[in-house]
């Protein structure tokens, strides 16, 4: 019975109806595919949708606990990268900080040409070295445990970059920033393939990757910002942007302790629900568990013997290199086309960002849906950017190179999430996933190893021979890429034709 004048008890009234509702309903759904799991598309859907938005049914009066109960798995991973991306790219950004007034970071710490380019590299140098363990790690201490680990390592490692007083110091504190990053993105894709089906994966990845291109937009305006509180506490606009970068880093590493780890032993799902999950998921898909079960090292060997590691490899030395080389000295270059100051040539940086996250967003929406292949938009885009490198190297319009650099710029950001998905899918084991992972994506960061010598101010400012490097490299990224996908192809016509037999 209701009473009109106790809306706290018609609240918990109404909320112990519409549970009991909820319950009986999921009771009926989960009973009703348990001869069947794989074919209730409505129960699957919602599951989905409840892993994707990490949320507990809440009522009027919990409203206390809606940021802890609805917080994202998906979007608490996308909230974490974006200020991930903002470390990162901020230190390209810092390197035209207060350029005019004379308090800039290369001056103050009286960095040559060569020095910046190896305080770019380290960077990329600690990720090549420490991102193919990350994943092993993840699963040996659990995913909450582990990125709580790398979020406020890298937090408290940017903001002690606000410290750095000359090169070595600055070389010892990049390295250390790379290492705690190194583990997060392969870390987050490595826990997605436990929860998502490959073919659920390229919407979500390109979701979380696009979010990065938008934070590295986000980073032009934060050192446009930044650039204005030069001065203010006796602390120069480059370090001031270091400490701000880091801070919110080590917040969000407390909230990590409440992600969900696995669907075997989350407290999120029933246990109905973790069957159905269970149950949906190749046998092949990473499994969680203790630190030691599951642990198929014998897939090492198979890995090793994969045609695919080698050629997926390849590809993403080459597109780290032509596609993404230029994005470590992107402020520069645009500043060098002449057009305006250094505070007003960090928003020039946000367009090819913004282009970016736009593009991402649409290919995985028309990828989820299949109206292209992942493997042709790879393709696609590799090409898109090697006709931009053509036209930065024989036009000499200013306005015409800036719009070519928005458009490869764009690009890039788009070509590793758009083939994610065909990499998971080529991995099969928890061992094999892990380390597979981790070395493909620590094979990208050859951009930073050889992009900031590519792209050096020695070739500027019409950069000729940076673009040709990156051209030629390009090149071999599009033929590995089309090899792989003929590999694969072949792959799957032969399990289909196991399958029919």
């Amino acid at each position: 019975m209701v009473d009109k004048k106790d809306p706290i008890g018609n609240l918990s009234y109404v909320a112990d109806e519409a549970k009991k509702a909820i319950k009986l309903d999921v009771e009926s759904a989960t009973n009703s595919s348990l001869e069947n799991t794989q074919h209730d598309p409505a129960l699957e859907k919602r599951l989905l949708r409840k892993v994707d938005i990490w949320r507990e049914y809440i009522w009027p009066f919990e409203r206390r606990l809606v940021l802890i109960k609805a917080l994202l798995v998906v979007g608490f991973y996308s909230l974490v990268y974006i200020f991930r991306v903002i470390d990162s790219a901020n230190y390209s950004n810092a390197a035209i900080i207060n350029l005019e007034r004379g308090t800039g970071i290369k001056k103050q710490l009286g960095f040559s040409p060569s020095q910046w380019a190896w305080t770019l590299s380290i960077f990329s140098y600690s990720y090549l070295i420490f991102e193919p363990s990350n994943t092993i790690l993840l699963k040996y201490f659990k995913p909450s445990r582990w990125m709580f680990v790398l979020i406020l390592a890298w937090g408290i490692s940017a903001c002690c970059s606000a410290a750095a007083k000359d090169f070595a110091g600055m070389m010892c504190v990049r390295f250390a920033i790379g290492m705690a990053e190194a583990g997060f993105f392969p870390s987050v894709l490595y826990h997605y393939a436990f929860w998502y089906k490959p073919s659920e994966m390229p919407q979500r990845i390109a979701f979380f990757y696009s979010v990065g291109q938008l934070s590295s937009a986000l980073s032009g305006l934060l050192a446009f910002a930044v650039s204005h509180m030069d001065g203010l506490g006796g602390l120069n606009g480059w370090r001031w942007l270091f400490l701000l970068e880091g801070l919110p880093a080590i917040i969000l590493a407390f909230v990590a302790f409440w992600i969900p780890d696995y669907p075997e032993s989350t407290k999120y799902l029933t246990d109905d629900e973790r069957v159905f999950w269970k149950d949906r998921l190749a046998a092949s898909t990473p499994k969680g568990g203790k630190k030691h079960e599951n642990w198929d090292w014998r897939s090492l060997k198979a890995l090793g013997k994969d045609p695919t590691f080698y050629t997926f490899s390849l590809y993403w030395i080459c597109h780290g290199i032509g596609g993404f080389g230029v994005g470590f000295a992107l402020p520069t270059v645009i500043y060098q086309l002449g057009f305006t100051t250094t505070a007003k040539s960090q928003l020039m940086n946000i367009p090819p960002y913004i282009f970016a996250f736009l593009l991402l967003n649409l290919l995985g929406y028309v990828l989820q849906r299949k109206w292209i292949r992942q493997w042709s938009a790879a393709i696609g885009i590799e090409s898109t950017i090697i006709i931009c490198y053509i036209i930065l190297l024989v036009v000499d319009n200013p306005v015409v190179r800036y719009l070519c650099l928005i458009v490869a710029v764009g690009c890039a950001g788009c070509a590793y999430p758009v083939i994610w998905s065909e990499r998971i899918r080529a991995l099969n084991g928890t061992v094999a996933s892990g380390i597979g992972i981790g070395i493909t994506n620590a094979c990208a960061q050859f951009s930073g190893i050889v992009g900031p010598h590519v792209f050096s101010t020695v070739f500027g400012p019409r950069y000729r021979v940076s673009y040709a490097v990156n051209l030629s490299v390009l090149v071999v990224g599009i033929i590995s890429i089309s090899v792989t996908w003929s590999i694969i192809a072949k792959r799957d016509r032969r399990n289909a034709a196991g399958l029919k037999a």
